[in-house]
């Protein structure tokens, strides 16, 4: 009887604990903001298709904020330009923040009430509103979006790129939207380096943009990184994958790339609201730049990363490391140990292994899926004993030629050295002597994993 009134108690408590988790991971998603910042300018007076741009640009936004108004997760806010004052003369401080941010069911009437009292009177100050606007987010995690709706470019003499970078450089916001209603042909370009620009040439062309731009808000969208081998089969992963803003070069995710059950690449949920480069983490880095989403479709993002395997085994005491290069740069592409396996693309590299002396490989190849492998004999240890204090060091001979590899610098008797099998010679004079004469000269052979004692 306990342990079946232990088993029900169990059982609430497990329930009870998935329930709050999963309330908890709700909270964690950060809540959906957008900022409208609605052109009121002399400008927006002017005729568009029906009837006058305002007027059309009020009505359509309205019928927007009114499909807005079930949507979870949702606050919108209302900022107004160049209706506080009329024009002449110019007033480049007529922006308002006229809605603050409110759950979308709240806010939706506001704002439409609020549209239907604004007049078209003054200047453009996009910039100042832009900066503002900024300001008008609350502090916290959250998707932070502007929706810049106007028919003209800045007239304050304030540079509106700069304020989108700054803004999305700190965070603060991401890539603003911008749709031009009934917009000059020759301004167009002025709002690129902005944010994502929209033409709304007609009127039908302004529901179709507001909706698109909304989707990149609220739709769920994922994509996945198809890292390629050299056959161009989706096979590699277990590689880490950056996504950088390409706007503002800042990092956004950090991804270890997965194969799901099924052998497919994971699905990740990432923001579209921004275009992406891409870096997958091999050795070297591959990256793809200019990477838009498409909201709420799935986007397979493919990268060459044909890979192989680099071993160097030794039996050593000594944890040695090797160098690895493009073959053919004398630029350190990774540092490896001895004994470890490392990925690295399909290719040709130059290795130089930290030994003494120093041991070195050229257009070493890299195969997909394959594992180069060099075996090294095990070194050896050899004792040099020093009549006294002297200059000199330890060379390797090869054939004709030697080449100094270690030095003595009069400042100790003993020198206990690890070295590959090979030819060497110690050249030796003692510091108190002070002629060449008396320099000597010691060969001597090393074997695989012996140990010797060289006196001098």
């Amino acid at each position: 009887m306990i342990t079946k009134k232990y088993k029900i108690l169990l059982i609430i408590f497990l329930l009870f604990i998935g329930d709050y988790l999963a309330v908890a991971q709700k909270k964690q998603e950060p809540v959906n903001r957008i900022l409208f910042i609605f052109d009121a300018s002399q400008s927006m007076l002017g005729r568009w298709q029906s009837g006058r741009k305002i007027d059309i640009a009020k009505k359509l936004l309205s019928n927007m904020v009114d499909s807005l108004k079930y949507m979870e997760n949702l606050e919108i806010g209302l900022r107004v330009y160049g209706h506080q004052k009329g024009y002449p003369p110019q007033d480049c401080d007529d922006t308002k923040l006229e809605i603050n941010f409110l759950p979308a069911h709240l806010a939706a009437d506001r704002m439409k009430a609020k549209l239907s009292m604004i007049r078209a009177r003054g200047t453009t100050p996009i910039a100042n509103s832009l900066e503002e606007g900024a300001k008008d987010f609350p502090s916290g995690i959250a998707r932070n979006i502007v929706i810049l709706i106007t028919d003209g470019k800045e007239e304050c003499g304030m540079d509106p790129c700069a304020v989108s970078r700054l803004y999305q450089r700190k965070g603060i916001i991401l890539k603003p939207f911008v749709i031009g209603v009934g917009l000059d042909v020759s301004w167009k370009k002025t709002f690129d380096c902005v944010g994502r620009y929209f033409d709304a040439s007609k009127e039908s062309d302004f529901t179709n943009i507001l909706n698109l731009v909304i989707s990149h808000v609220i739709d769920n969208t994922t994509a996945q990184v198809n890292l390629l081998d050299v056959n161009g089969e989706s096979t590699e992963t277990n590689v880490n994958l950056t996504f950088y803003n390409d706007f503002t070069g800042l990092a956004k995710y950090n991804y270890i790339h997965t194969m799901n059950a099924y052998g497919i690449p994971d699905t990740m949920i990432i923001d579209p609201v921004i275009s992406y480069k891409v870096v997958a983490h091999t050795i070297p880095s591959v990256s793809v730049d200019s990477i838009m989403l498409t909201p709420g479709k799935h986007t397979t993002i493919p990268i060459s990363t044909p890979q192989g395997e680099l071993e160097i085994k030794m039996n050593s005491k000594i944890n040695y490391q090797y160098i690895v290069r493009p073959a053919g740069i004398d630029t350190t592409l990774h540092v490896q140990d001895i004994n470890s396996i490392e990925k690295y693309l399909i290719g040709n590299y130059d290795i130089e292994l930290l030994t003494l002396p120093r041991k070195k490989f050229f257009d070493v190849v890299v195969s997909q899926s394959a594992k180069t492998t060099y075996v090294i004999p095990t070194p050896a240890i050899v004792n040099i004993i020093l009549p006294s204090r002297g200059y000199g060091g330890v060379f390797l001979q090869n054939k004709d030629i030697v080449e100094q590899i270690y030095y003595f610098n009069a400042n100790k008797l003993q020198h206990k050295l690890t070295l590959l099998p090979g030819k060497y010679k110690v050249v030796f004079r003692s510091k108190s002597a002070k002629q060449y004469i008396y320099t000597n000269e010691k060969s001597f052979k090393l074997k695989s994993g012996e140990t010797k004692l060289i006196k001098i």
